[in-house]
């Protein structure tokens, strides 16, 4: 079976070649990354993780595009964190939750949930619970990276369970899904779907094995 590879390029010619290609396509997509902010999390490694996460290099695809806030701790998190964006320069789009705690945010359309914008823009939603948080991933989420900042075990196990994505972390900022972060030499690309390999991509990841037994007369039984 032949497989191509389409490392590069828009989203308008990604999409053309998986559309139309008459054999199976493995695609470098877009990333549609968020962030969640748990009821449990830690702030001060919550404010690292996010301003990182979106201002570090903001135009690249495993920066965050969404920043989803539990509720319970938005009224905390959310004016700070605010407050750090707008003196990088982060223009934030919110919804009317979001908005209510930091009035100056923009209001976020249906169209920004889905948004990659590769620059020093930032939607944000406050969700009521952690189903609320996956549920909106799942919607609107590219499968690229996705991560939580939360102290409870239990809901980190959940996330790393239920959230479909490449790359799934806890306590740490997306950018770092990236082959040479993750060990893989030069990377080709980062697939954000299942065919036959997942998120950053190797040489080898484009390779087939051959396996050669050199033996001594040796038979199984």
């Amino acid at each position: 079976m032949w497989i191509w590879w389409c490392p590069g390029g828009g989203e308008g010619l990604i999409r053309f070649v998986a559309e139309n290609s008459r054999i199976p396509v493995v695609y470098h997509y877009k990333g549609v990354c968020h962030t969640f902010v748990d009821r449990d999390a830690d702030l001060d490694m919550a404010w690292n993780i996010a301003f990182n996460a979106k201002v570090q290099r903001p135009g690249v695809c495993n920066a965050m595009e969404t920043l989803l806030v539990h509720r319970d701790v938005a009224k905390a998190f959310l004016p700070e964190m605010a407050r750090r964006f707008e003196e990088a320069g982060v223009e934030l789009r919110g919804c009317p939750k979001a908005r209510e705690l930091v009035p100056q945010m923009k209001g976020a359309t249906e169209e920004d949930w889905y948004a990659e914008y590769l620059d020093l823009i930032l939607a944000v939603r406050v969700v009521d619970s952690f189903e609320e948080a996956v549920d909106h991933i799942h919607t609107y989420g590219s499968g690229h990276s996705e991560a939580i900042v939360t102290t409870n075990y239990a809901t980190a196990m959940r996330f790393l369970q239920e959230v479909d994505a490449a790359a799934v972390y806890v306590n740490a900022s997306t950018r770092f899904t990236d082959g040479y972060e993750f060990g893989l030499g030069a990377e080709m690309g980062i697939s954000t779907q299942k065919l036959h390999v997942r998120g950053p991509m190797g040489l080898e990841d484009l390779t087939c094995c051959k396996f050669v037994i050199l033996g001594q007369g040796q038979i199984r039984e």
